[in-house]
């Protein structure tokens, strides 16, 4: 199984039009974060991805992306789910299940209507359709199972990314979040007590914000759920990846983390488990 991060970016994206700041004017190709989203590949050829924002016409060609296999959302803001339209290219022959709670697919059908509507023929809309989802769903040798969290007063899911019928390593998808309710907190971690191999968290900025993880609490839960390798994601212009890796270091220290990576998550950054 293979991840790669397509965006870490938050809702702006990075540059962010008309900023004049260092991280925007920034030449490391790393301080360049697309809108947040994440692309699995299974040991079968399973293709899908979580969320699909502004940038994902983009991300799926910079990846090749050439099939795909379902579609996993974790809320309905522009920023993760304004690509969708995108994946008309890639639904000529069948349609794409598209995975997110009931009220990220009530938004998603009055959005993108014309999808749903029989008027419209031919290649001009999306072939897709919605699945509400509760339970874990299995896509060939991929499970992801949907964790509740929540996003300032909204509902809404990250993902636990884990192979069919497998125990070993699996990783987990929490992007927006700002609280963790503790029965998603035990979906998280499996009977052993084990967390995730990889955990890649928001983490919006230093300051605190109401509907997002700052750096230290993204890190403090990657602590809490005992994962192996704590990555942050949708990352505002306010810390350069520099900046970020040397605050995920000091935490690190203070917390004597040493068998711990902490780290911010850059746009195209692979992993395999």
């Amino acid at each position: 199984m293979k991840l790669t991060v397509l965006g870490s970016g938050t809702s702006h994206g990075i540059p962010v039009i008309g900023c004049e700041c260092p991280v925007c004017k920034s030449l490391d190709p790393k301080d360049n974060r697309m809108r947040a989203s994440l692309y699995i590949e299974g040991d079968d050829e399973e293709r899908v991805v979580i969320d699909t924002g502004p940038d994902f016409r983009i991300q799926a060609l910079r990846v090749g992306l050439k099939s795909l296999d379902a579609v996993f959302l974790t809320h309905a803001h522009a920023d993760h789910v304004h690509g969708l339209d995108d994946v008309r290219s890639l639904s000529y022959e069948r349609e794409i299940p598209v995975y997110g709670n009931a009220e990220t697919l009530r938004e998603l059908k009055e959005r993108f209507s014309y999808a749903f509507q029989n008027t419209q023929r031919g290649g001009g809309k999306p072939r897709i359709n919605l699945n509400p989802v509760k339970h874990p769903v299995q896509i060939g040798s991929l499970t992801l199972t949907p964790i509740p969290v929540k996003h300032g007063r909204l509902d809404i899911l990250g993902w636990k990314i884990s192979k069919t019928n497998d125990s070993g390593p699996f990783a987990v998808y929490l992007t927006d979040t700002s609280f963790i309710p503790q029965a998603s907190l035990d979906l998280i971690r499996s009977p052993e007590v084990k967390g995730p191999e990889v955990l890649i968290v928001g983490g919006l900025r230093v300051r605190p914000h109401e509907t997002h993880f700052s750096f230290e609490q993204a890190l403090s839960t990657g602590v809490d759920i005992r994962a192996r390798h704590v990555y942050l994601t949708h990352i505002c212009h306010g810390h350069s990846h520099r900046e970020i890796t040397a605050i995920c270091r000091r935490f690190r220290n203070l917390r004597n983390l040493e068998d711990t990576v902490m780290e911010p998550a850059y746009d195209r950054m692979e992993f395999v488990l």
